[in-house]
């Protein structure tokens, strides 16, 4: 299926580069950046890409604002002598060399007074290329034995879910969607966090697909589908199991296909009894007889296409309500056919040799650094000991705005005693609380690899600019610091073809003929038959080749091996007491125009967004007499914020929603929406659980003027 495009008129003084996006979206588009004098004038989506089909998103389709934004960091920059850690804090220009040996010599102190393991490097996907993700900065930090870090703020109950579950992080191909007699989009406002799908599900619906959206906020998402069940936030995993309960036990099930792969039906078969749509009707708020109706129709599809979001694993229960729908393909057959199955991510598709690129061999022998979970960073800074974090080395992330829980997280950059280095493209809410603040390159001006996690391509970005101001890329300043640590090993000589010929060399069916030549012509699809039917007959990576309803490695790490429900940590059910001061559920989904925090400084997304809002139903605001327009004080035993309201049906009664990230500088009190957020962890895998989250809304007591 092929998007109709319009392909530019160049003018002759115009050169065009294709760059690949960076950001973590599963679209990972291919760009054109039409360039003049040396400067990206515009961008736009690269026709000839089979997912991109020449359009962009809304947060991308104007980058260059985001290239020469006045908050571009441009040299190297050291807190002035004197200055205190936070907004407001005043820098000194020094030259490349003088950073460098500032990062150094502090390294070389703290690890001289409280060992490597004092080192918490601090990283995530502002960059998603291989290179500059996570190659040379790995090797540095495993060479110097610096504590590891867990990034496990986005994915990771997701991730760990379909690995007990199917193996991995696979799903079907999103262009055989087409194929497709019913689309669920279950979790995700795939309108603004990934729209390049959008087309191959029209066409779908075009043909007859009936689409339906399960998410607890009405989102630009709503327009696509044909029904939207607003289910109460973290009750995915029951409703799952009230769906697989009438099909077992109506015997709409595919026998052949659970005989022959699956591990567990019958304890499965077991477990469900324990779900009738009754019981999930009242867990989940959605009537039993659009539960019931669901299920039948899902089993019926030939097939049906889950797109499943990242936002239900970003609860306490988030890795079991994976887990659950996960298995509903495999109970009904619809991975025998093309278009069918679910999917969350297809990143395990592409083989990358991680060993290669990250080199934890270089890790000195006899050490056994700690591994800090990102999002527990605040309580890393404020009470880890044996040895505290004296030096933090930020880059690909912002966790001033990013990081749960806000204000443990702020507390511990304020430390005097902590040595902070940043490396960032834009002056940030984290680089206020640095000690060196240098320049870093954007795609547009560095090499990198991509793979996606939402498509079967694979992509090579080369440079269309110079860098801007003293940039550079991380590969060459994580060279720069391991030669000032005296560090002589081969692995900090390699370039970025040498990363990426060792990134492509896991071998494999798959990746054969995807090399550095080929790249350079363009996006390389790994090598997968049409139509793409990759469990057709079984064939997957769990320790039984088969879909795990039960799981014997779940059992073995303490957890349910099968999969249940249970109520998620901050709601009525879950803790009562909380709830009857905090009665509302505040999810923070993804902001149209922003991307986590990345875009939230420009202009013109902020006027796409407007201002920082809350959702509410009418019945929850006419209790607190509150009307669209007020401000409202939000607020639990964590922290609180100042949100415009906006009433309407986008939410149910009991929840509100506010669209993130807004940067703290930019909102009416200068706290950002994370303050009220826990660090709280997943129930699997280690994750964050942003949206469980009980709050108390009332009308402010002061208007507050709002200007960005």
């Amino acid at each position: 299926m092929t998007a109709t495009t319009t392909r530019p008129i160049i003018p002759l003084q115009q050169t065009v580069h294709k760059v690949v996006c960076p950001h973590d979206c599963p679209d990972t588009c291919s760009m054109l950046a039409y360039v003049e004098d040396g400067r990206v004038v515009r961008v736009g989506g690269d026709p000839d890409h089979p997912l991109t089909q020449g359009f962009l998103c809304a947060k991308t389709n104007r980058y260059y604002e985001r290239i020469y934004s006045p908050d571009r960091v441009l040299y190297p920059m050291r807190r002035k002598v004197g200055s205190p850690k936070g907004p407001g804090s005043e820098f000194e220009r020094v030259n490349w060399d003088e950073a460098i040996a500032v990062i150094v010599a502090n390294f070389q102190r703290v690890i001289a007074e409280d060992g490597p393991q004092a080192v918490l490097p601090y990283s995530y996907a502002g960059t998603m290329g291989i290179v500059n993700y996570g190659s040379m900065d790995n090797r540095l930090f495993h060479r110097m034995g610096a504590s590891l870090l867990d990034r496990t703020i986005c994915s990771s109950a997701g991730e760990a879910a379909m690995k007990y579950t199917i193996g991995g992080n696979y799903g079907y191909d999103p262009e055989e969607v087409t194929k497709a007699e019913m689309v669920i989009i279950w979790g995700a406002n795939m309108a603004s966090t990934h729209p390049h799908s959008i087309p191959f599900i029209k066409e779908a619906q075009r043909r007859g697909a009936r689409v339906v959206l399960i998410d607890p906020h009405r989102s630009r998402s709503a327009s696509l589908s044909d029904q939207l069940i607003m289910l109460r936030p973290g009750t995915d995993a029951a409703f799952a199991l009230a769906m697989m309960n009438v099909i077992i036990n109506e015997r709409l099930y595919d026998e052949e296909y659970v005989d022959n792969y699956t591990h567990g039906f019958e304890q499965l078969r077991e477990r469900v009894q324990e779900y009738p749509p009754e019981r999930a009707a009242q867990i989940t708020g959605i009537e039993t007889e659009v539960i019931t109706e669901l299920a039948r129709a899902y089993a019926a599809a030939k097939p049906a296409a889950i797109r499943l979001g990242y936002g239900m694993q970003r609860h306490t229960n988030g890795g079991m309500g994976v887990r659950a729908v996960y298995m509903l393909p495999a109970l009904v057959g619809h991975w025998r056919y093309a278009g069918g199955g679910t999917l969350l991510s297809t990143g395990n598709f592409v083989k990358i040799n991680w060993n290669a690129v990250e080199r934890p061999d270089l890790i000195p022998a006899g050490q056994h650094p700690r591994t800090i979970n990102m999002n527990e960073l605040g309580e890393a800074l404020l009470t880890t000991a044996n040895p505290p974090v004296k030096a933090l080395y930020v880059y690909n992330c912002n966790p001033a705005s990013v990081t749960p829980d806000q204000g443990k997280v702020l507390q511990g950059l304020r430390r005097d005693d902590l040595f902070v280095a940043v490396h960032e493209q834009l002056w940030t809410d984290t680089t206020d609380y640095a000690d060196i603040v240098m320049p870093a390159t954007t795609s547009f001006e560095h090499t990198d690899l991509y793979r996606a996690y939402g498509h079967l391509y694979v992509q090579l970005s080369e440079p269309a600019i110079a860098p801007v101001g003293e940039s550079k890329p991380n590969i060459e300043v994580f060279r720069l610091i391991a030669q000032g640590m005296g560090y002589t090993d081969s692995a900090f000589d390699d370039d970025e073809r040498t990363i990426i010929e060792q990134a492509l060399s896991a071998g494999g069916a798959q990746m054969e003929g995807i090399t550095w030549d080929k790249l350079k012509q363009g996006p390389q699809r790994i090598r997968t038959p049409r139509p793409f039917i990759p469990f057709g007959r079984g064939g997957f990576a769990t320790p039984s080749g088969k879909v795990e309803f039960y799981s014997e490695q779940m059992a073995a790490d303490g957890l349910d091996p099968l999969p249940n429900y249970t109520p998620i940590a901050e709601s009525p059910d879950g803790s009562p007491e909380l709830h009857q001061r905090y009665p509302l559920n505040l999810i923070s989904p993804a902001a149209h125009h922003f991307l986590n925090s990345s875009f939230s400084n420009l202009e013109r997304s902020q006027k796409g967004e407007v201002e920082p809002t809350i959702e509410l139903s009418a019945a929850d605001a006419a209790v607190r007499g509150i009307v669209t327009g007020d401000w409202c004080r939000v607020f639990n035993d964590r922290g609180e914020v100042r949100l415009r309201a906006k009433v309407g049906d986008t939410v149910r009664p009991g929840v509100a929603c506010t669209l993130t990230l807004w940067w703290t500088r930019d909102t009416p009190d200068h706290t950002g929406i994370n303050v009220l957020t826990s660090d709280r962890l997943t129930d699997m895998g280690g994750g964050a659980t942003f949206h469980t989250n009980l709050v108390q809304v009332e009308k402010a007591s002061l208007v507050l003027s709002f200007e960005f």
